[in-house]
């Protein structure tokens, strides 16, 4: 093999492989290669969706949150040993995102069929049964196979993200922010406090490590997750800003700004709901 070839397979190793074969996390090349293949398929999946007259709605977004925790538990899943090599590596990000969309459009297709051919009224109804089934599936083998260690930290996590989002709904209608009663928008900031609760109290109280590069980054320069709580409302705050004032010009942009909400929530839940269960079970 050349020296140049045996470069760049040095590199794709370190960079790509390794992360995934070693689940040893992410790394800047890894994490921006990450999010510009997610900003692809964002688009990709729109236009399928728009193609297939799936209205992107408020209704739909909210029936796609089973499969949300569907795959969360699905990686908890691959956490817990469950799945053997090469098995496994097809549960660890990013493969695992694109195992769960794939079964998710199974069971969207599925469910409109149900409904075009008049075994069901309400195909958003049967879409999010069929996920809510799933995730059920996935606790319930979770469960034959490992004991619930720490229940504190359920309760713990969904209180303290639910009180700071809260918190962060009083003040924001007391300034007049209107677009916090936006339904979506205070799913988003739940989701992620819920995220941001989840990794404050792994990394600060159970001894869990951030693999994020960012968050990692901050977290050992303050000395704490508690960082993430500022860091999520820096972050999204202003981008719940900009897609409410900017994507208004006609029904495809409105539509467009449904979907990139809805994949800000699976980005802040997904994860919120696999450290959660992690930690429950002492994993």
């Amino acid at each position: 093999m050349c020296p140049f070839v045996d470069k760049i397979m040095q590199f794709v190793n370190e960079y790509y492989l390794d992360p995934i074969f070693q689940d040893s996390g992410y790394n800047p090349v890894n994490t921006l290669t990450w999010a510009l293949i997610l900003g692809i398929c964002v688009f990709a999946v729109a236009k399928l969706l728009d193609k297939w007259k799936v209205e992107v709605d408020e209704r739909f977004v909210f029936s796609i949150i089973p499969f949300i925790l569907a795959g969360s538990s699905l990686r908890v899943m691959e956490d817990a040993g469950i799945f053997e090599p090469p098995l496994s590596y097809l549960f660890i990000t990013p493969n695992i995102y694109f195992v769960v969309f794939v079964a998710t459009i199974i069971c969207l297709l599925f469910s409109r069929w149900l409904y075009s051919s008049g075994k069901v009224t309400d195909w958003h109804r049967s879409f999010a049964l069929l996920g809510l089934g799933w995730f059920t599936l996935n606790i319930i083998t979770l469960l034959v196979v490992e004991d619930i260690e720490r229940p504190f930290t359920l309760i713990a996590i969904l209180s303290s993200g639910t009180l700071f989002a809260g918190a962060v709904y009083f003040m924001l209608e007391k300034v007049g922010w209107s677009y916090v009663n936006d339904r979506l928008n205070m799913t988003i900031i739940w989701a992620h406090l819920l995220d941001a609760s989840s990794t404050f109290i792994g990394v600060d109280t159970l001894g869990y490590y951030e693999k994020h590069v960012v968050p990692a980054y901050l977290i050992d320069l303050t000395g704490t997750a508690l960082v993430m709580y500022p860091l999520k409302m820096a972050i999204f705050l202003p981008v719940i800003y900009l897609l409410d004032t900017q994507f208004t010009a006609d029904e495809e942009s409105r539509n467009l700004r449904t979907f990139v909400k809805m994949v800000i929530i699976v980005l802040g839940l997904s994860p919120a709901c696999r450290n959660t269960i992690r930690m429950a079970l002492g994993i």
